[in-house]
């Protein structure tokens, strides 16, 4: 599960000890944009010795083209998979799976945008990756201020999701800039989650609940899925493919996407206790 993945500057201590306690789906040690440059040596000395976290901590290096990119990159060793910033084509993942790193893509340009699909390609031959959504630098480059339900990227949040599916890779939605809005935050993580995106990257430990809580299945999903599998399961029963429930045709196609909701919520009740 990557419903909540968290941002942690690789330079703040306490932050990173903090970190390991928290109920993050992952969590992201950052070396980038959280990092100034007088910072960043010091930074890669306690992201290498970051442990203690149980679940998945990816290193976030800085891009390829930058005086630390390297340095960056020796250190990603140990840590789950490295997140490439600003990826503009395929060509940019294949430089760091030469090194064996699975590499979680940024797609945060329009460069990135138009080439979601092969980038995801690119990714899921490296291992288990992910594709992270990067709307903050995204809405910069376009040059657009966004508005609440982010309609002015629509387009390219559609197609991030698109290029994950045809890959099966993970599609992480941006961060919520607001830490003080619980409700924007909540309303943005819904909408991400209907758009197909399977979590949401977030900057703050208060973020993390409200997070989770939108890319879980909601009591009412879990029934209508135990309900759906029973229609259908009786249909069989009875030599039939197609079931009517409440109206409504479901066949096996809607089964076996209700099994997956009653998956993902066993298995975070599995992981919760």
């Amino acid at each position: 599960m990557r419903r909540s993945i968290l941002y942690v500057p690789a330079d703040n201590p306490r932050a990173l000890e903090k970190a390991s306690t928290l109920d993050a789906d992952a969590i992201i040690v950052d070396l980038e944009d959280a990092v100034a440059p007088e910072r960043k040596e010091a930074a890669r000395q306690a992201a290498r010795a970051f442990s203690g976290f149980p679940r998945e901590v990816a290193l976030r290096i800085n891009a390829a083209g930058t005086p630390w990119h390297d340095a960056d990159l020796e250190a990603a060793a140990g840590f789950a998979a490295v997140v490439l910033p600003k990826v503009r084509s395929a060509a940019d993942i294949a430089a760091l799976d030469a090194k064996g790193a699975c590499v979680w893509p940024m797609l945060e340009t329009a460069a990135g945008i138009l080439a979601a699909g092969e980038i995801a390609e690119a990714a899921g031959r490296t291992g288990n990756a992910a594709l992270i959504l990067g709307t903050n630098d995204l809405a910069a480059e376009l040059g657009i201020a966004l508005s609440a339900d982010r309609a002015e990227l629509s387009h390219a949040l559609q197609t991030a999701v698109l290029a994950a599916r045809a890959h099966r890779l993970d599609g992480i939605d941006g961060v919520f800039n607001n830490t003080a809005d619980v409700d924007g935050l909540a309303r943005e993580s819904a909408a991400g989650r209907a758009l197909g995106m399977n979590g949401k990257s977030v900057i703050h430990p208060a973020q993390i609940d409200p997070v989770n809580a939108a890319f879980s299945p909601q009591p009412d999903e879990i029934e209508a899925a135990r309900r759906i599998i029973a229609a259908v399961d009786a249909a069989h029963a009875e030599g039939r493919s197609i079931a009517v429930l409440d109206g409504r045709m479901v066949e096996a196609l809607h089964a076996e996407a209700a099994r997956a909701v009653l998956s993902r919520a066993k298995s975070i009740e599995t992981r919760n206790t």
